[in-house]
């Protein structure tokens, strides 16, 4: 494929000038089954190029391993983007954002209690440029100079949000040219940021989703030669739990598209598919109140979740048209969906008597260990220690992250919330040498700010009536998959968190969505495969199935309910999600 090159007025493509017209499709929120489905509708859609972020944080889960296999096979999305006729741009962080967990970056990061991350410290440093080393190598024949797809990479995100150190970043463009990473390099920031993010000699772009002519301005002052360009042209927005679903008008997002396309600029719309954070995957943000993200990463955009075209798909296609080749074939139909009576969940195992089942590697510790110092990534952690006193008691964490539920001899007496400031419950004690047990969720790192130091568990210490407790067992419940759970017939509906099983039959695998009426908070898996976490408190209220999780015959469900929940103890698989009411 031809290189990338610019110019004092804009991009050239082999010399000739060239205008990207891109979009956000994160691999790593698809199933790898559907990359291809999803990669043909874009290049239907007018496209010509594919932005991906990479998520470090997956790719090298531990210091000494690195994944590129299965959903994470990048080399592979890159080949069959190309096998589209598509270019690629690619964003490998380190840091990402994305709403991302972390913004994608490791866990393993924060067992140092005084790591800076996105800095100049040597041990972010040494990591980062190992990852890249890691990642790079194998995808340098993929570079557009090597005759593969990818035109440009990023460094960093949005920095200027961030930070002001140009040395951290010449560091990282300095790293990635040693990588063998010869095609242009790109940074992108709001417009208010730009000088703080850009980097001299190398490409700057905005990100906004209105008003291009003003913005694309901001950059040019910044900027006075060279491509003007978008690296995120929001055109829809995330949701969070105890919110409203958000959209955009199709025909504002299109006008405001137009604008932009008008003024000469490339864009990358973000997103042209969002996918979903399947398993544990989704961030948070924190601006003084801890904010989870949803599931569905749907975003409004131009497929939905399930990878169907929607209103803004043939708006922003005949928007294209106006300025360049749009291919001649119809748009893509919705694809087919399966549709399931209600299905009863007869079987189940309480989790907190099988935790030592579930994970054998508990450790003793004076004070309660977070998760980061466990070596672990997502799910939960639990906490137990004995309570020297019986009686009236007041409970108080230094800082629970992120949910707690607590129990005393097995039974609950109350959920202490980060996002609520909570700290301190109060119950009665039976008797002394009760066990306390404290179950822990990590709902998602912060991704965006400071906040991305975010260890999780249990921090700092713990009283009782004003004395510290002490003597702890520590045990991780990753829960990747819930295999093996010793499950049986339920007879009585349980008092705390619980898996409950249910097999089913279909004839023709589709997708679909997973429906939990009655249900209160947990999270789900088919055939092993993590479909992800739902809450009753919404807006989201079902969970995406994408086909290629389904096998014809039997399948399996498995819910994690992590409270009473529903007495019946049934959901449905419907043909249409409910992502939630929408803002006014």
């Amino acid at each position: 494929m031809p290189v990338l090159q610019t110019d004092k007025a804009g991009f050239l493509l082999d010399g000739r000038p060239f205008r990207l017209l891109s979009g956000g499709l994160h691999y790593f929120r698809v199933h790898p089954g559907q990359w291809a489905d999803r990669l043909r509708k874009a290049r239907l859609m007018g496209l010509n190029t594919v932005e991906t972020y990479v998520p470090w944080n997956l790719h090298q889960p531990r210091p000494d391993t690195f994944r590129l296999d299965g959903g994470l096979d990048l080399p592979r999305f890159v080949e069959l983007a190309a096998a589209e006729g598509l270019h690629v741009l690619l964003r490998p962080g380190p840091y990402i954002c994305a709403e991302w967990e972390g913004g994608g970056l490791p866990s393993w990061l924060l067992a140092e209690p005084d790591i800076r991350l996105r800095s100049g410290d040597p041990r972010f440093l040494a990591a980062v440029d190992d990852y890249l080393d890691r990642l790079l190598t194998p995808l340098r024949p993929y570079l557009a100079s090597q005759g593969g797809p990818i035109l440009a990479v990023q460094v960093e995100n949005e920095y200027g949000a961030y930070g002001d150190d140009t040395a951290y970043l010449e560091h990282l463009a300095d790293s990635l040219r040693r990588c063998g990473v010869d095609v242009p390099l790109f940074t992108c920031d709001q417009p208010v940021d730009l000088e703080r993010g850009a980097l001299p000699g190398v490409l700057a772009t905005a990100n906004f989703g209105s008003r291009s002519a003003h913005h694309l301005a901001a950059l040019r002052a910044q900027r006075p030669e060279g491509p003007l360009m978008t690296s995120e042209f929001w055109i829809g927005w995330f949701d969070r739990w105890g919110a409203h679903h958000v959209v955009r008008d199709p025909d504002t997002a299109a006008r405001e598209l137009d604008e932009l396309l008008a003024t000469g600029a490339s864009v990358n719309f973000y997103m042209f598919h969002g996918g979903t954070n399947f398993g544990f995957t989704n961030g948070a943000n924190d601006k003084g109140t801890y904010r989870p993200t949803v599931t569905s990463y749907d975003y409004d955009s131009p497929l939905d979740e399930a990878g169907d075209p929607t209103a803004k798909y043939t708006a922003f296609r005949d928007v294209i048209a106006k300025y360049a080749p749009v291919p001649s074939e119809p748009v893509p139909a919705p694809g087919p969906k399966l549709a399931l009576p209600a299905i009863a969940l007869t079987e189940s195992a309480e989790l907190l008597p099988h935790a030592a089942a579930l994970s054998p590697s508990a450790v003793k510790s004076r004070r309660p260990l977070t998760m980061e110092e466990l070596e672990q990534d997502f799910g939960f952690v639990l906490y137990e220690t004995t309570l020297p006193v019986r009686g009236p008691a007041l409970l108080e964490i230094e800082q629970v992250r992120d949910r707690a539920q607590v129990f005393v001899d097995g039974q609950p007496v109350g959920v202490l919330e980060r996002e609520l400031h909570q700290h301190a419950l109060a119950f009665t004690v039976p008797r002394a040498g009760s066990v306390l047990t404290v179950l822990v969720e990590n709902q998602g790192r912060v991704n965006y700010g400071q906040g991305i130091h975010d260890r999780k568990g249990l921090l700092g210490k713990v009283l009782l009536d004003g004395v510290e407790l002490a003597g702890w067992t520590n045990r991780p419940l990753p829960l990747a998959d819930p295999a093996g759970i010793p499950f049986a017939p339920t007879t009585a509906t349980p008092v705390g968190p619980a898996f409950h099983r249910a097999l089913f039959d279909v004839d023709e695998t589709a997708d679909t969505f997973l429906h939990l009426d009655g249900w209160t908070k947990g999270n789900a898996w088919i055939n092993g495969f993590p479909l992800g976490r739902y809450w009753s408190r919404g807006p989201q209220r079902s969970l995406y199935v994408p086909a290629p999780v389904l096998r014809a015959g039997t399948n399996e469900l498995v819910v994690l309910e992590l409270h009473a929940g529903h007495r019946e103890r049934t959901v449905t698989f419907r043909a249409m999600p409910d992502l939630g009411p929408t803002e006014e």
